[in-house]
């Protein structure tokens, strides 16, 4: 029952990361599709190329909710309250059932963004300390350095560590290393500009940006 009950709640997971608050976002406020014009990607910063700051700012939103509310919400819902008690497989499996939504979305052609929002929504609602955390190593990279793209890729490292050092869960730290190498690897590009040089910093236009 449990094994079954854990199968429904990754399914339930990865469909709510299917929802594309970029797409939805875009066709609510009559911007142009997020797959029509500067990276292609389906994400808050994408999105921000049109110039419209709320539409921006309502995408990350949504992708930062999706995370939140699958890792704090569906676990409870999905499975039986017998089993439930805050197990750690299903949070994790939650948390990577919904960014694989997010990246891989049912909904739109399995085309979707890179999944930093999403799955900073997931470690917020997976404890607060983790969450803050992960967020302050993006904000002081971003600030220093200015590539925002080295900011999620230096907070994406840190995360395991974070969870670790915080909650001292071996299984959590396992989900959240996965997390991070699919992260990681949705990165590709950008480290390879980074490394060429060739990556725009903060403020400035860009084409692989999350």
């Amino acid at each position: 029952m449990f094994e079954f009950s854990l199968i429904g709640l990754f399914v339930a997971s990865y469909l709510t990361g299917s929802v594309s608050f970029a797409v939805a976002v875009s066709r609510v406020m009559s911007l142009p599709s997020p797959y029509s014009y500067g990276s292609e990607n389906p994400g808050a910063t994408n999105v921000l190329r049109t110039g419209n700051k709320v539409a921006s700012f309502l995408t990350l939103f949504g992708d930062g909710g999706k995370g939140f509310c699958a890792v704090l919400c569906l676990p409870v819902w999905i499975l039986p309250a017998t089993v439930w008690s805050g197990n750690e497989w299903a949070v994790g499996l939650a948390l990577i059932g919904v960014l694989l939504g997010h990246i891989f979305p049912l909904f739109h052609a399995f085309k979707g963004g890179k999944g930093v929002a999403t799955a900073a929504g997931g470690l917020l609602a997976l404890d607060l300390r983790v969450g803050f955390t992960v967020f302050l190593v993006w904000l002081i990279v971003s600030v220093v350095f200015r590539y925002s793209s080295l900011a999620a890729i230096s907070a994406t490292i840190m995360a395991p560590v974070i969870v670790f050092w915080h909650l001292g869960s071996i299984e959590l730290t396992g989900f959240t290393t996965t997390v991070s190498l699919i992260l990681i690897l949705r990165h590709k590009q950008n480290i390879i500009n980074l490394l060429n040089g060739a990556e725009s910093k903060i403020g400035k236009k860009d084409h692989n940006s999350s």
